[in-house]
């Protein structure tokens, strides 16, 4: 296998969490570092759990965060012909073998190896038997050898030995004829030619069954890479009680899906002292060489620090399309003019951590008037010089256009022909535009807001300033 080749497999049982999210990241920087290619194939054999809307869930995650597969989707669900073709092919050449046992039967094997202390596995009662086609319901085993080692060479962990008298002879087809997991995961990844399966090491236990599937079919054996798991800020693996883990929900929250694939490279590869990546840089640099043997720490305020590294390097038509979705949930009408919209959202770039925190505080650009918190109007509006702000709303009116430079050169005039300080003109304006005491620059959110709509709300404060109105009753 000169090329590279890698996948995502994941169950379609739930939606995509974050360490799966992770698992499926790596695969595809490593594909695209070596100019390879990213496989997607669902392992749908649990007809149970698995749902067609988890399916599409894992789909849309996987576009939102930008890793496209190459080949694929591929369903396990339409390739038993495939399984069954390789379980006769192991029951041709002897390694494998029709087992009659019932789940009664195994139970009491499971039982009695309890009762005296051994180890609970099949007793392998059936393997010489020989049965054929036509003995009853049965499953297919595979038949381990019963010594020697098997040898898994991970390139995070090393070499780890398995002793093959320590595994049991594991079922491959049950006996309603459907095949189980170890068993299609050497078959796709074979017929696929996978190159590197890099997965959690949660996995590592299953891979020397499956590497001695792969050995009896005949099969090169792919190069494992088993990364550790995600863990929690109190080193408990990750759930749902550490706070959002699918994919999605981050989505929804306002983060951008560059910066997560940022931070789940982070959580347990490295390259260096740097800390924030592009998608192109990840590609570039990525390499299972850097991978760490230890857990990565989910750590949430890092992420949102991550995040916000990534929004204040948007541009504004970037961020433009980014904000419209989360206008929208909250029922207002986004604007058709991108271009407003892209100045509105830089103003708030660098003080928001998520697109949720930039559109929260967006609330004064989308509505005509604004509610005056009182504590902001006794503070800045009631102490104010109400003839410097009528001034600077008679200037601003007057101003022959309406740009950043002339919003400034007004203020300016006013302050000078006042003698103020900027503080005591630009906080009560800064009231009188956006209700509060918090805002960008003041010349940004009045060019943003627009003339019209800064001189109504100029003349609906001017009579709470310099006024004991604009103060609270005793």
């Amino acid at each position: 296998m000169s090329t590279v080749r890698t996948r995502f497999a994941p169950s379609p049982t739930g939606y995509l969490h974050i360490g799966g999210a992770r698992t499926a990241l790596f695969n595809y920087l490593f594909a695209r570092h070596h100019h390879g290619a990213f496989v997607l194939r669902v392992e749908d054999t649990d007809r149970e759990r698995s749902t067609p809307e988890s399916t599409d869930a894992i789909f849309e995650s996987l576009r939102w965060l930008g890793l496209e597969w190459d080949e694929g989707p591929f369903l396990q669900s339409e390739r038993t012909a495939l399984y069954r073709e390789h379980a006769q092919r192991l029951l041709a050449t002897g390694h494998a073998y029709r087992c009659v046992c019932t789940a009664e039967q195994l139970e009491e094997q499971r039982q009695a190896a309890q009762r005296s202390g051994a180890k609970s596995a099949y007793d392998r009662r059936c393997r010489t038997r020989d049965l054929g086609p036509d003995a009853g319901p049965f499953t297919i085993r595979f038949k381990t050898p019963l010594s020697g080692d098997t040898v898994v060479d991970d390139i995070v962990r090393g070499p780890v030995v398995f002793q093959n008298a320590e595994m049991d002879d594991l079922i491959i087809v049950r006996s309603d004829g459907s095949p189980t997991y170890n068993f299609c995961v050497v078959v796709d990844d074979a017929l696929m030619q996978i190159s590197h399966n890099i997965r959690g090491d949660d996995h590592l236990a299953n891979t020397p069954k499956q590497v001695l599937i792969y050995q009896a079919l005949g099969h090169p054996t792919p190069r494992f890479a088993h990364v550790p798991l995600i863990l929690g800020l109190d080193r408990a693996r990750l759930s749902k009680r550490h706070g959002a883990t699918s994919v999605l929900s981050y989505r929804d929250d306002g983060f951008l899906p560059d910066a997560l694939n940022n931070y789940l490279a982070r959580l347990g590869w490295s390259a260096g002292d740097q800390e924030i990546f592009t998608r192109d840089e990840l590609i570039e640099k990525f390499s299972l060489d850097h991978v760490g043997a230890s857990a990565g720490v989910f750590n949430p305020e890092k992420l949102a620090w991550v995040n916000a590294q990534h929004l204040k390097h948007l541009t504004p038509a970037a961020l433009a399309d980014a904000v419209k979705p989360f206008i929208a949930a909250r029922g207002w009408v986004v604007p058709g003019d991108d271009t407003w919209l892209g100045r509105m959202a830089s103003t708030l770039q660098e003080r928001a951590q998520t697109l949720t925190e930039l559109v929260d505080a967006s609330t004064y650009y989308f509505s005509e008037t604004v509610q005056i918190d009182p504590a902001a109007a006794a503070k800045h509006l009631a102490k104010a010089n109400r003839a410097a702000v009528q001034d600077l709303r008679d200037s601003l009116a007057a101003a022959d256009a309406w740009t950043l430079p002339t919003i400034e050169a007004a203020f300016q005039a006013v302050l000078q022909r006042h003698a103020l300080a900027l503080g005591k003109l630009a906080q009560p304006v800064r009231v009188a535009l956006t209700g509060g005491t918090v805002s960008p620059g003041i010349y940004e959110v009045a060019e943003v807001l627009g003339r019209a709509r800064v001189l109504a709300r100029l003349d609906a404060a001017l009579p709470l300033v310099g006024t004991a109105a604009a103060a609270p009753a005793d």
